[in-house]
């Protein structure tokens, strides 16, 4: 059933955001994001039940200083991207989007804040050149697959990378990984490296894993240090 976001339940929530809720709306009016963007002072705006949001209402939320949960679209024009990459909080969940084009990756990347794009599958090389350059904490914990290509440019990122929807990592994406400039690398999903990869991540002093990744980075990390 949809519930739609109006401006007068959009000003009961800024007068008192414990007594209004906003996630069981679908959809919101133009004038209803105007008011929640307008607001002066930092707020958390969860409004991950909205399921579409026009161009107008993005533009809008982008002004809002607060974090912004958007994790109920699963989809987003070019120019919608386009605006929330110029959110000012210092939050931005996605995670709903099940694809992301090229554009939208490149005007996403241009948020400040961290970024939550879990609910993609798959990634370009393109959209993972254009992510690399964004300068917060990213999440893409939904990926199942990264091409050696992708693996080379979202290591030039230098924020938290998550990438634990990864089972498996090819030496190269490895290699290219274990230079990752951000400070946490999460790959806890990975269940398994070869003896050449795990040499690899172990190069990189914040990369989490679990099992037998784990132990064998471990492995890798004390015959390095004998060699030293």
């Amino acid at each position: 059933m949809s519930k739609i976001l109006t401006l007068e339940i959009a000003q009961n929530f800024l007068n008192d955001p414990d007594g209004e809720s906003l996630e069981d709306y679908t959809s919101m009016d133009d004038a209803a994001a105007q008011a929640l963007g307008e607001h002066d002072g930092y707020l958390y705006l969860w409004l991950d039940g909205l399921t579409s949001l026009s161009d107008a209402a993005a533009q809008a939320l982008a002004q809002h200083e607060g974090e912004l949960n958007l994790s109920g679209l699963t989809s987003l024009s070019e120019a919608a991207a386009q605006a929330l990459g110029k959110h000012e909080g210092d939050y931005l969940n996605l995670d709903g989007l099940t694809s992301l084009s090229d554009a939208a990756a490149q005007a996403l990347a241009q948020h400040e804040g961290g970024l939550d794009l879990d609910g993609l599958t798959s990634l370009s090389d393109a959209a993972a050149q254009a992510l690399a350059q964004h300068k917060g904490d990213l999440s893409l914990g939904g990926l199942t697959s990264l091409s050696d290509a992708a693996a080379q440019a979202l290591a030039k990122h230098k924020g938290t990378l998550v990438l634990v929807g990864l089972t498996s990592l090819s030496e190269a994406a490895a290699q290219a990984l274990g230079k990752h400039e951000g400070d946490y690398l999460n790959l806890d999903g990975l269940t398994s490296l070869s003896d050449a990869a795990a040499q690899a991540l172990a190069q990189h002093k914040g990369v989490r894993l679990n099992g037998k990744a784990e132990e064998a980075v471990k492995l890798a990390r004390e015959r390095l240090a004998k060699q030293k």
